[in-house]
């Protein structure tokens, strides 16, 4: 299999007064793609900001990241946002949805992002495929967080991604809409492909997943 994600000595510290924190500490890692692979950890054990850096949306102290074998660490700031934009879909825990744009506009904003002429074909697939075919019209604050979920979801998919990344997407969801929001990613994952890495805090949404990696004060053990 080919491997889409790899780390090398990555490490994050943070600033706090006169004390350096360490986030991540030297972390080595390899995702294969079309791999489910969940981070567990407990709070403030560093999963967050692992996934952070491998989605580009920080910068590591050392260490450096490649995304289907380029480097992040070697791309300009343009072509970073390029490399997220066109490679990368993000999944929030607190959805991140646009509360004036309704399921549609939301889930095709990254390819207006991307000066792409929306895919309605593609989109309206997404939407039958997440169940959202009935509420595309409707604004999140109509939608139960079950369904804000899958509308953001179907956002991450829009441009076609290689990569998912989804930081305690059950977080802010009931046990039984959590299940239903895991088995929906598991059908992304099998059904077209996509990698997909879960940093959760829920013992029972981690299992799911074919690789756990479990995290502890900066370092996988």
């Amino acid at each position: 299999m080919n491997e889409i994600i790899r780390t090398q000595h990555l490490s994050k510290e943070y600033k706090m007064g006169y004390q350096r924190i360490k986030a991540l500490d030297n972390v080595d890692l390899s995702v294969n793609e079309g791999s489910f692979v969940s981070v567990v950890g407990t709070s403030g054990s560093g999963k967050s900001t692992l996934l952070h850096l491998i989605g580009g949306l920080d910068k590591p102290t050392d260490g450096e990241v490649w995304l289907d074998g380029k480097s992040l660490k070697e791309a300009k700031d343009k072509n970073l946002s390029k490399i997220r934009r066109e490679n990368i879909g993000y999944v929030f825990q607190n959805f991140c949805l646009i509360q004036e744009l309704n399921v549609i506009e939301n889930i095709m904003l990254p390819q207006l992002l991307c000066n792409k002429k929306p895919d309605m074909n593609y989109l309206h697939t997404l939407c039958d495929v997440l169940g959202l075919t009935d509420r595309m019209q409707h604004l999140p604050g109509e939608l139960s967080g079950g369904q804000q979920q899958r509308v953001a979801i179907a956002r991450a998919l829009s441009n076609d991604p290689i990569v998912v990344l989804c930081d305690e997407p059950t977080g802010n969801l009931d046990k039984k809409t959590s299940c239903e929001v895991v088995q929906l990613l598991k059908s992304v994952n099998r059904e077209m492909n996509k990698t997909i890495l879960i940093v959760t805090h829920d013992p029972d949404v981690a299992n799911t997943a074919d690789v756990q990696i479990r995290i502890e004060d900066g370092r996988i053990v």
